[in-house]
């Protein structure tokens, strides 16, 4: 186990439309991975779909370099949701 990958598990539950983090665990390949995942984080039938990455594929934004990443949007209203207008019939947006 010392030397197994760690992977990130996200879990959709049986309410959400999108998965959540939920943990990390390590595992010796995707397969272990999954099961136990599946053990682990849905014990109590929780959830309905488990994606397991492995950590090290996962890039992320740096939070010192918030400002650099994120200010150039402030600048494009026209991005923000409440310009559109979306028929009743659209669930879940």
């Amino acid at each position: 186990m010392k030397n197994w990958p760690l992977w990130e598990v996200f879990i959709r539950s049986k309410n959400g439309l999108e998965h959540r983090h939920c943990g990390s665990l390590h595992a010796s390949d995707a397969t272990m991975a999954l099961e136990n995942a599946r053990d682990v984080y849905t014990r109590r039938n929780e959830g309905v779909s488990i994606w397991v990455v492995p950590s090290a594929q996962i890039t992320a934004s740096n939070p010192n370099d918030n400002a650099e990443l994120f200010e150039p949007a402030k600048d494009k209203a026209y991005r923000h949701p409440t310009f559109y207008e979306l028929p009743d019939e659209l669930k879940h947006m």
